[in-house]
């Protein structure tokens, strides 16, 4: 079994809509997947109690209990769980990180997000864990023109010492729409440009996860 942990230390980030939609789409393409929710908030957990389909086991546990329930996953045969993170305590954040096998660092393309990562970034690297920074929220491209602020995120994100996904995530509707009836934008909108993303970034994840590193080089 393997286990990402989806992290940011700054609110608004998207990190539970990226859990959310990973989550189910691990569902759909057959692999036994559970989504631990970990933040106070409970927001995944609402996502979930929304959907109305079948889907990814979902747990509402705190950081303490993270270990034994990953025990448990794998005693029962699980493939994949995935961590949505809190913000804070710090201490409850590399709970997850030392339990994860894909850390998952979410970013807008904004300084304070970039900070942040900065610092969720060197916690990963001194816990000797495998991660990826994952740019969110990012605005789409004019006439096919990569807006300033996104190039500018990417670059400053090099310096963090982690890859960065090809594939981020833009700012759209659908996102929202989606999990606010449980469901990830594949479902809801399947053929849009907010679904090739995901489906982009999770064809992506999954040779990662596998070992398959430098994979990071791919052309967007």
């Amino acid at each position: 079994m393997k286990t990402v942990a989806v992290i940011s230390r700054k609110g608004g980030a998207g990190k539970t809509t990226l859990s959310v939609n990973l989550a189910i789409t691990a569902h759909l393409a057959e692999m036994k997947t559970m989504l631990a929710d970990i933040d106070p908030q409970r927001s995944a957990t609402d996502a979930m109690k929304a959907r109305l389909e079948p889907g990814p086991a979902l747990v509402e546990i705190n950081a303490g209990k993270l270990f034994q329930t990953k025990t448990h996953a794998e005693y029962s045969g699980l493939d994949l769980l995935i961590v949505d993170t809190p913000a804070a305590p710090d201490a409850d954040v590399l709970q997850a990180v030392q339990c994860a096998d894909l850390c998952v660092l979410v970013c807008r393309p904004t300084f304070l997000d970039i900070a942040s990562v900065a610092r969720s970034a060197e916690a990963v690297r001194r816990l000797g864990k495998k991660a990826l920074i994952v740019l969110n929220q990012a605005p789409p491209r004019r006439n096919g023109v990569e807006p300033t602020s996104v190039t500018k995120a990417a670059e400053a994100l090099r310096f963090a010492g982690m890859p960065v996904a090809p594939i981020g995530l833009r700012a759209r509707a659908a996102f929202q729409q989606s999990i606010a009836h449980g469901r990830s934008v594949c479902e809801w909108d399947p053929g849009s440009a907010a679904s090739q993303e995901v489906e982009r970034l999770w064809s992506y994840i999954v040779p990662m996860l596998h070992g398959q590193a430098d994979l990071q080089t791919r052309a967007s």
